[in-house]
């Protein structure tokens, strides 16, 4: 078992915590057991709970004769989710909750009553006035309370489902109540449309019996001004004196027609009779009967001539008695076609004589018709203020006719239905033996597994070094044994800075540093100023304050090391606080550049004040050219400069020389900095001084650099070279 002495660093042993509690495996098994038994004890004492659900569907409803347009417009109403949620809220109204407290006789059962079911805490609760008395409310009250505790209604998530739950000692009362909560609801929302439709009906009755009456007047104002007006109706829709000016437009278009075709044709008979045309192509003359008579006897006769000629000469009494026929049959083709003339003659003057009859007729009907069409505009407001209210009485009658139909609760069903009705449960919802049991026992368990482990961790059993035996007793050999006299125990330098440097490479696990800094051989000092640059970089320090008790040999293995950074990559910047100005004169070759006390005196800008090292990467702030008193006024804006720097730098070093734990708590509050006490060659005496000191101070991060080349200038040149 590992122990731990002094004040070493630690870290916690898993396999000693999984040792100790497998040591005291049977006390764990005892215990856990112990637990699982009173907890399946106080189960079996707790009375069982039953719970059953009853599930209704929203959906609109309506009897088989309902119109499907009403049956739409109601669905997309009751499809709102709005809607379906007002429906779980009128579920658990107090009005549904009181007629099944009612109808269930609920006031006679003890479960409901609070005050029957007081334990002995809620007695002591009561009479130290922590809690109210059940009996301060009225009996409904109190079984109203205790219905709701037991009843939940809710929203099936993605459905228009409503689930109503009730829990009971009695499983018959667990399944009769969600029954009864859905038939209440079911039967208000049946006689809320019922409730619904009797207003309507008694609403429209006297409205149909004004209305009535209204449409009445109304058509009866209506044939009172046609037959004032007279604007008698005709079968076309019109009235009398429009139709009557249709009729005699018509009649006159047509007497215009025939009186031209009149005209026509007398003038084609006169235009033939003139030119000694053949009367033959006309139609009108050959339409005449006596012409055709005539014109039968007329080819008779020149027929007989025809054929005489050939037998008789042409001075024969039979050719001269033929010719003379002839000639007088031609006479009175002539004179016939001559009355056919006449005849057409007459029809174009008749014509003409009742065009202008129509046209004064047409006339007058135009008038009649103009002011009828001004009568028309007071009939048309007429009927249209009768049909409104034909109209209106109508849908009122359809309406009125529909409610009474629906006057039946069985012509009126509630907007839902119940898709799952409760049954009486087998099994109670409370208490589970089985889950409680095994959570018991597991809590049990866990509880007295940390227990255990606590008790080594507290005991240092479970605690181990950080640092192997065989690195301790090497570094004891190489370092000088440390002892503070009257003070508490310590860690020495070496193990702080190993421990510190092993715990930050566990945790951060800087695989780039690594790289960056080569790794160091085994003989090698582990105070060296490689070492110290190797756990800088590891530790990820914003801030590191370098104190050189032993001088300008201090201040330039500062130098060196800031100089190491730099050559590993890292960006860093040394502040020159020491009084001589050595670093100064290592990074500068000279002490005129501002720096430090030009800063705080207001003398040099923030960016004047930083330089490059002449011989690596590495920046640095010189000590400076004005007065150190003045600028000591103006100590307290050092802070603000560190921090500054640290956000723009890796890595801030200030050398302050021989400083003291009061000179370090001006440059920086926080106790986290790293402390680098640099001295190459040990003074044991100055060494335990300043370690103490500062551990005292509470500064846990003190590193020792020592080991190192005290030539600032010939580490200078390694570093170039």
């Amino acid at each position: 078992m590992s122990g731990v002495t002094g004040n070493q660093d630690v870290d916690i042993d898993l396999a000693q915590l999984v040792r100790g509690v497998w040591a005291r495996r049977l006390k764990v098994v005892a215990i856990t057991l112990l637990g699982a038994g009173v907890a399946f004890a106080g189960a079996k004492m707790i009375s069982p709970k039953y719970r059953s659900e009853t599930r209704i569907l929203i959906e609109p409803r309506a009897p088989a004769f309902a119109t499907a347009q009403a049956t739409d417009a109601n669905a997309g109403q009751l499809l709102d989710e709005l809607n379906i949620s007002s429906q779980v809220q009128l579920l658990q109204s107090a009005d549904l909750i009181k007629q099944v407290i009612s109808s269930q006789k609920l006031y006679d059962l003890p479960e409901f009553d609070a005050a029957a079911n007081s334990s002995a805490l809620g007695d002591i609760l009561i009479a130290l006035h922590l809690k109210k008395s059940p009996l301060a409310n009225p009996p409904e009250e109190r079984v109203i309370d205790a219905f709701v505790e037991r009843l939940q209604v809710y929203q099936v998530p993605g459905s228009r489902v409503i689930g109503i739950t009730f829990t009971s000692k009695d499983p018959a009362l667990a399944a009769t109540i969600p029954n009864a909560m859905a038939a209440a609801y079911l039967a208000k929302q049946s006689g809320a449309k019922l409730d619904s439709n009797s207003e309507a009906t008694r609403w429209l009755e006297p409205e149909i019996e004004n209305l009535r009456t209204k449409v009445s007047d109304a058509e009866q104002k209506v044939a009172e001004y046609r037959a004032a007006h007279g604007l008698l109706p005709t079968n076309g829709g019109g009235n009398f004196q429009t139709q009557q000016l249709n009729d005699v437009s018509a009649e006159l278009t047509r007497v215009r027609g025939e009186r031209a075709n009149a005209e026509a044709r007398a003038q084609s008979v006169r235009n033939a009779l003139s030119s000694g045309e053949a009367s033959d192509t006309l139609q009108d003359i050959m339409s005449s009967q006596s012409i055709q008579r005539l014109k039968g006897t007329e080819s008779g006769l020149q027929s007989q001539i025809s054929d005489l000629q050939t037998s008789l000469l042409n001075n024969h009494p039979r050719l001269k008695s033929l010719r003379a026929q002839l000639a007088d049959i031609k006479t009175q083709i002539r004179q016939e076609t001559q009355k056919i003339l006449a005849s057409i003659e007459n029809e174009a003057k008749v014509a003409t004589l009742r065009e202008q009859e129509l046209e004064q007729q047409s006339n007058k009907v135009k008038a009649n018709s103009a002011q009828a069409g001004e009568d028309e505009v007071g009939l048309n407001a007429l009927e249209r203020e009768a049909a409104a209210q034909r109209q209106l009485l109508e849908t009122y009658l359809s309406r009125f006719r529909e409610a009474a139909s629906r006057a039946d609760k069985n012509s009126s069903p509630a907007d839902a239905r119940i898709v799952s009705t409760a049954v009486q449960p087998v099994d109670p919802y409370f208490p589970k033996v089985v889950p409680i049991v095994v959570v018991a026992a597991l809590a049990t368990f866990i509880m007295t597994s940390i227990a255990i482990m606590l008790a080594e961790l507290f005991s240092g059993r479970a605690l181990r070094p950080t640092s192997s035996a065989e690195v301790e007793e090497r570094i004891e050999q190489e370092t000088v044994e440390v002892v503070v006299v009257d003070a508490p125990p310590a860690r020495t330098p070496a193990s702080s800075m190993l421990a510190v440097q092993h715990e930050e490479q566990e945790e951060q696990q800087d695989e780039v540093a690594e790289e960056l800094v080569p790794e160091q051989p085994e003989e090698e000092n582990e105070f060296s100023i490689a070492s110290v640059a190797h756990y800088l970089i590891g530790s990820r320090a914003p801030l590191a304050i370098a104190i050189s008790p032993t001088g300008d040999n201090g201040s330039a293995a500062t130098v060196a090391l800031a100089r190491t950074l730099a050559s590993a990559g890292s960006r860093v910047v040394l502040v020159d606080m020491t009084g001589s100005g050595h670093p100064t004169e290592l990074m500068a070759q000279g002490r005129s550049l501002p720096g430090v006390t030009d800063l705080l005196c207001g003398e040099a800008a923030f960016g004047d004040t930083i330089h490059g090292d002449y011989l690596s990467d590495a920046h640095f702030i010189p000590q400076g050219t004005s007065d150190m008193r003045r600028a000591m006024r103006g100590a307290d804006r050092l802070s603000l400069l560190l921090d500054a720097l640290s956000s723009a730098y890796d890595l801030v070093l200030v050398e302050s020389g021989a400083a003291d734990v009061a000179g370090v708590s001006k440059l920086t509050q926080s106790k986290t900095v790293e402390i680098i006490l640099s001295m190459p060659e040990i003074v044991e005496e100055e060494f335990v001084a300043a370690m103490t000191s500062f551990e005292e101070a509470g500064y846990e991060r003190v590193v020792l650099m020592s080991g190192g080349n005290t030539d600032g200038n010939a580490t200078v040149a390694q570093q170039a070279a």
